[in-house]
């Protein structure tokens, strides 16, 4: 029975192909305090979603008929805020960029290891769970706090002086905290389309944000890349 119970950890849609691996993570996940539904190709997620308040989705990216790419642009167009974690091929960076692109929150990369598909589907769903922040209200994540309405940073208290694009990359960054963010994203939100292959701006801009925000600049605490995809601001 496909029906949200009082379980804890969450509401989860697992959209996988692969009847085998499908009934492993139902059962793994159905043990560890999901309530798990399942789903065997986009079509089936699509109406799944329309029947049931789901509080995350599982969803692969390798799967026949409408695809996990699409599948995955269908389910953020409808469902603006509701976390989908792809299911990706290990080294494969296209797929990952790709999968970013389409409005996936996050990735897993084939093998995954439960504990951290675990660890990301519950930070998923608590940030899903949270109320919305107005746009406009103060963002704190350790110690560092940005306030969009002051355009103001402040590191333990201490104000940090951005110049408005390092201010608009990190706001960019830290409302997206936890989610890796590609260099096309962050570039277009800077700059608009069209230089979603400038990386070396990204890396010096991120470098002078880093100096001015980081202990260890080189070791950095709050912004951390992830590598050939783009930068990550540390939730924790």
């Amino acid at each position: 029975m496909d029906t949200p119970q009082d379980k804890n950890q969450g509401t989860l849609l697992v959209v996988e192909d692969d009847p085998a691996l499908r009934r492993t993570l139902r059962t793994t996940l159905d043990a560890l305090g999901f309530d798990v539904g399942e789903a065997s190709n986009g079509e089936e997620a699509l109406l799944r979603l329309r029947m049931v308040d789901y509080e995350a989705v599982l969803l692969d990216m390798n799967m026949p008929g409408m695809g996990g790419v699409e599948t995955c642009r269908r389910i953020r167009r409808s469902f603006t805020r509701l976390p989908i974690l792809m299911l990706t091929v290990r080294d494969e960076e296209d797929d990952k960029v790709e999968a970013l692109d389409a409005g996936a929150d996050d990735y897993i990369t084939k093998p995954f290891q439960i504990r951290e598909l675990t660890a990301r589907l519950r930070s998923a769903i608590r940030k899903f769970r949270a109320p919305e922040t107005p746009s406009e209200m103060p963002i704190t994540i350790g110690a560092i706090t940005l306030d969009p309405a002051r355009h103001r940073v402040e590191r333990a208290g201490v104000e940090v002086r951005l110049t408005p694009r390092e201010f608009d990359a990190l706001r960019y960054l830290m409302e997206r905290a936890g989610r890796p963010v590609t260099h096309a994203q962050l570039l277009a939100a800077l700059r608009g389309p069209g230089y979603g292959e400038d990386r070396e701006y990204l890396r010096v801009l991120i470098g002078q944000i880093r100096k001015k925000l980081e202990d260890n600049a080189a070791n950095p605490a709050y912004i951390v890349t992830d590598s050939f995809i783009g930068y990550r601001f540390r939730q924790d």
